[in-house]
């Protein structure tokens, strides 16, 4: 599994005419790549902040996995 977090203009023009964001999470896994739009806020990235500091032994990739799994649950 891999998985990054890209600008949304580096895609090709019908590709990004879709994407209502600035940032797209590309998450790779068993040869299927999903586009993830990534909303992002003030608030979300000093919580992002604040939760990288909780756990400094946890990378940002996993934290970013762990969060959009958290996010699946409450749907």
């Amino acid at each position: 599994m891999t998985e990054m977090i890209l600008n949304a203009r580096t895609f090709p023009e019908p590709i990004f005419r879709m994407i209502k964001t600035e940032k797209v999470k590309v998450h790779e896994t068993g040869g299927e790549i999903r586009l993830i739009p990534v909303r992002e806020s003030a608030d979300y990235i000093d919580k992002l902040r604040g939760s990288l500091s909780t756990y400094p032994e946890m990378s940002v990739d996993k934290f970013l996995e762990r969060k959009h799994a958290d996010k699946e649950l409450d749907l």
